[in-house]
Parts: structure tokens; sequence; C-alpha cells
């Protein structure tokens, strides 16, 4: 035998198929098999000494206003209800309040100072602010996108136009994934109590012109964590034995007939399908976590919720997963935004912190990288007694591994419409996240459709003053 045969090309002349279908009564044969045929990553070493091997990304999917979170902006409260001045937004897009007389809309809720930072953070979190010193607030952000789902979409992919990859699928195509039994890159959703479940699209996980098999994985908070995982009653093992089977073998004729690299994904996926039949119940079973670490993050495990979430988040990357993205939802809010802040607030202040104390109880958190951000930021201008979408300015945070705890980058003006001081892109924060995982985002690229393409762009610089 040839010995420098591709293990691809030798594990589907064995029978790839065969190997899955196998393992599904002698385990210790699919972990031989997936060791061997785990996808380890384009990339023969890192670009730079990593300080992250994960990111946990929090997406508060809405748009959370950065003026009662994270940017506290006395000057606006001063001028609340009089005109908006016209040199701020003049000639300015806005999403709803086009043409409409625009009134200063003070901040809602007072702010306090936490840890020996003294970070400024919004008097509703309190929880967060016991960790201030850890998180680095970035307050000058901005964004190209100004509607909810092309924002989504920049944020994930570094573009406003659908079909380019997620930035999990960048990550677990660069580095690959420490996972044997689950997907490298893990999507869960939550809602919350304030009932606006806008949708978000599956398209924000996508692998877009990657292969396949480097898209998120979206397993659900309530019930089961995946569709059609268990077989149905009556349906046995050797049945699913005989239709797999047959499937596999339909997949290798059609392989030497085209070629298609998406028939290798398929088979791959195939293989994944079968070791997640075990691990992803064993995954959501809490079970065996402690009461006093159920009781930290304040939630029941399984009801659905973010911090529910964010336990399951821990769990996955102490299982090797590379990319967790939590969306949780209902943060637009155009209108009633005190009362919106304050349920949001309830909802995830303590499960942030958890995850943060969590993981450093587990020697984790230096290694674990996390980004708490939404897509954009809400307007200082009244839209009733809520705020319009804005883009031109919002707040984030980051934690974890490599990032200098207690910072606080960049800033907006008085009334936080613009950054005043150390602007930050969209670009510049997966140019960040990338240089914290060992890579250099100019030089993780794929060819399509006669060009290289890159998450970034061909934008993008690290924010190096966040960085320990």
């Amino acid at each position: 035998m040839n010995a420098h045969l591709p293990r691809r090309a030798f594990l589907q002349r064995l029978g790839l198929g065969s190997l899955a279908l196998g393992s599904l009564l002698s385990p210790d044969l699919l972990r031989a098999a997936s060791a061997g045929d785990r996808w380890p990553g384009i990339l023969p070493q890192p670009h730079f000494p990593p300080k992250a091997k994960r990111v946990i990304w929090l997406t508060m999917a809405g748009g959370p206003s950065h003026l009662e979170t994270f940017d506290h902006k006395p000057q606006l409260a001063k001028l609340h209800g009089q005109n908006m001045p016209d040199s701020f937004t003049k000639g300015q897009q806005l999403a709803q309040l086009q043409g409409q007389q625009l009134k200063c809309f003070g901040p809602q809720w007072g702010f306090k100072k936490f840890g020996k930072s003294g970070a400024e953070i919004c008097e509703l979190f309190p929880h967060l602010g016991s960790v201030a010193d850890d998180i680095a607030i970035i307050r000058s952000m901005h964004t190209d996108a100004i509607n909810h789902d092309p924002a989504h979409c920049f944020i994930n992919t570094g573009s406003a136009i659908p079909g380019r990859p997620s930035m999990g699928s960048w990550l677990t195509y660069g580095l690959g994934s420490a996972a044997e039994d689950l997907p490298g890159f893990v999507v869960l959703t939550s809602l919350g109590q304030g009932g606006q479940n806008q949708p978000i699209a599956a398209r924000q996980w996508s692998a877009g012109f990657l292969p396949s098999r480097f898209q998120g994985v979206h397993l659900r908070s309530k019930g089961d964590a995946v569709l059609y995982l268990s077989n149905p009653p009556g349906y046995s093992r050797d049945l699913q034995h005989d239709v797999v089977s047959t499937v596999r073998d339909l997949n290798e004729q059609h392989d030497q007939t085209l070629h298609d690299p998406e028939i290798a994904a398929r088979i791959a996926q195939y293989e994944m399908a079968f070791r997640m039949q075990a691990s992803v119940p064993g995954l959501m079973d809490m079970a065996a976590e402690p009461q006093h670490i159920k009781d930290l993050y304040g939630c029941t495990p399984g009801d659905g919720s973010f911090a529910s979430n964010c336990l399951v988040a821990r769990r996955l990357a102490e299982r090797g997963t590379r990319f967790i993205q939590l969306y949780h939802k209902d943060w637009d809010h155009h209108g009633g935004v005190k009362d919106g802040v304050r349920l949001k607030a309830s909802e995830i202040d303590r499960a942030c912190m958890a995850l943060i104390t969590d993981l450093k109880q587990r020697g984790m958190f230096d290694d674990t990288l996390i980004v708490f951000a939404g897509e954009f930021g809400r307007t200082p201008m009244s839209q009733g007694d809520g705020r319009d979408h804005h883009m031109l300015a919002y707040s984030i945070w980051m934690a974890g591994g490599g990032i200098k705890g207690g910072t606080q980058w960049g800033s907006t003006d008085e009334l936080g419409y613009k950054p005043a001081e150390n602007p930050v892109h969209v670009h510049d924060v997966h140019a960040t996240m990338l240089k914290l995982l060992g890579i250099d985002h100019t030089k993780l690229t794929y060819r399509s459709q006669g060009r290289d393409y890159r998450l970034t762009d061909v934008f993008g610089k690290v924010v190096s003053g966040i960085l320990a």
C-alpha cells in the first residue's frame, strides 16, 4: 500500500461508512476511526503563540442600548427632551427616525463604578460589575449595517451580503476542533421573557463557500437538543445500519463519478451524527452538575434560558468545541427601553458573571475568549419611550484568553452618537479574535470564484490596547 495515500482516500477505500456503522456496536472502533479522520485544521501551525484555545461568543440579538448598559452619558441626561443638535445628525443615515423631529433621550438608568478599575457600568448589572476587573469594555464600536439581518450577517461573516462563511466556520476550518464526539462549532439560542421572537436565520452560522462540514450545529435549548437523534420506537439499530449503509454506497458511487468534495463532507457529517447519538444526551444531562454550580448560574438546567445555555457552553468548552455561540433575543427596544433593559439585565447579568467565575474555577478562563456583543447600538434620540437602531456607536466587552481585564477602551462623544477616541470596527474585533487564537487574519484565506476571501475582507486591525 502507498504509505503516502491521503487519509481520506485510504478510509474511503477501506469503507469509512462501514467503520462508522460498525462502531455502533463497538464504540472503541468509532473513537479510533474518528480520531484518525478528524479535521486537523488547514494551518500546519499557528502564526503567533495562541493565547486562547476556544471562543464563547455571547450574541445579544436585537441591538442592546449602550446608553443603558456600558456607556455613561451625563450630558445626554441634561439635554433630555431637547432637540438633538443638527451638528450630530445632519446628513446621517437613520433607520426609522429619518425625517422626524429628533429629541435627546437621556439614559433611563443610573451607572456605578465597579472594581479596582472603576469601570462605569449600568446599575442593573451588579453581578457583571463584580467581575469588572476581568473584562475589557470597548465603547467605540461601529458597524456598516443599520437593520437587524444585515447587521447580524456583518458581525457573523464580515459582510452584510449573505453567502460568506461565519466566523465559527472560519475558525474550525483554520484550526480544527479538539472535540471527539461533538461538532467544532455549536449554536444555542434563547428568547427570554420579553416576547420579541425575531427570527435568527440559520445562514448566520452557515459555512458559506467553505465545505459544509464547517457549518455550525444548532442545539435546541429545550427538549431534545437535536431532532431525530434517537431512533423512533420500533426502529432497530440493524434497520438504521441498512439505511445508512445504502446511503453510503450511493454516496461512494456518486463520488466516483463527480469527485465532489461535498460528498466527502457528507460522509464526515454522517459519521459525526453517529457520534452525537451518544455524546449529545450526555452533554445535556446536568444531573452530575453540583447544586452550587446550578445556583451560581441561577438556572434550572434545560429550561431554555440564557443562563442554562451558558452552563451548556462551559460543558461544550470542556469537551473541546472550538466555537460556541449563544444568541439571546429580545433586545430590540424601539419602545419601553427602560423596562426592556431591566428585564434583559435580570436574564443575563448573573449568567455572564457565572460563566466567567466557573471558567476561572476550572482553570479554563485564561485560554477561553469570551465576547459579549450585539449587532449594533441604539440612538441617543427618542423613539417614543424607546430608541431606534444605531450603527455608528455601541459597546461590547471581551474577557478571558489574552484580554487585559479591567480595560476600558475607546469612547464616544458626549451624547453617545459617534466614536470620539480609538474607534473599533467589526473587522477589528474579528482580527483581534483571530490574533488571540494564533491566526494572522490576513493569512487565513479561501479561494472562491477566482479570488481569495477572508473573514476580515480587506480590512481589520488588531485592537492591541485590550491585549494582556
